[in-house]
């Protein structure tokens, strides 16, 4: 025991004056090192954690949206390009995606303490749900869905007439936002009694 304290009294020794023990280029290079160790773990864990596997590996996800998400175009049509969960819920860039993750981190609360862990739970707070999600797009201009629908690439004359006048003056004059048309397009809408509108 003895032994162990010495060692550990030493080790303390050159953690708080690494200067006498080694020299400064060694810890400059020891600091870089350790930088991009700890920068390639950390971006391997955000990019693990931002795939549809990992999404689905949690019942509440699976068995609830997931599903819903299967009968749609996102995920099976005639060209092949599927969105996956991270598409559409994880902002691309950087700064929003970081954003995007430590508001996650509520939702690892919610798993931990069964929130959403059965389906009469999900149903009873789908529409709070999705209308903190739909809040979220709505605030972000629809950021995600920009991602792979952009105006400027969209042929007007190919989609049918509502669509086309819908694009081409409310949503590109910018007086609205995908969600505010979309809702529903990829999960099934919650109970939507009660709200002017629907």
């Amino acid at each position: 025991m003895k032994a162990l304290f010495a060692l550990l009294k030493d080790y303390w020794g050159i953690l708080c004056r690494p200067s006498i023990y080694y020299s400064l280029g060694f810890l400059t290079l020891g600091g870089f090192v350790a930088g991009i160790i700890f920068w390639g773990g950390f971006n391997t864990a955000l990019e693990l954690s931002n795939t549809e596997k990992f999404c689905i590996s949690c019942h509440e996800m699976r068995d609830n949206v997931f599903v819903e998400l299967k009968d749609t175009i996102h995920y099976t049509n005639r060209s092949g390009v599927r969105a996956s969960c991270p598409d559409c819920h994880v902002p691309h860039e950087w700064p929003h995606k970081i954003a995007r993750k430590m508001q996650a981190s509520k939702e690892v609360w919610g798993k931990i303490f069964g929130t959403i862990d059965t389906r009469d739970k999900f149903l009873t707070l789908r529409r709070e749900l999705a209308e903190h999600e739909w809040a979220r797009l709505k605030a972000n201009d629809s950021r995600e869905c920009r991602n792979c629908h952009n105006f400027d690439f969209m042929d007007f004359t190919r989609q049918s007439k509502r669509a086309a006048a819908m694009h081409s003056t409310s949503l590109a004059s910018g007086e609205a936002t995908c969600i505010d048309c979309h809702k529903g397009i990829a999960h099934k809408l919650p109970d939507m009694s009660g709200v002017k509108g629907w």
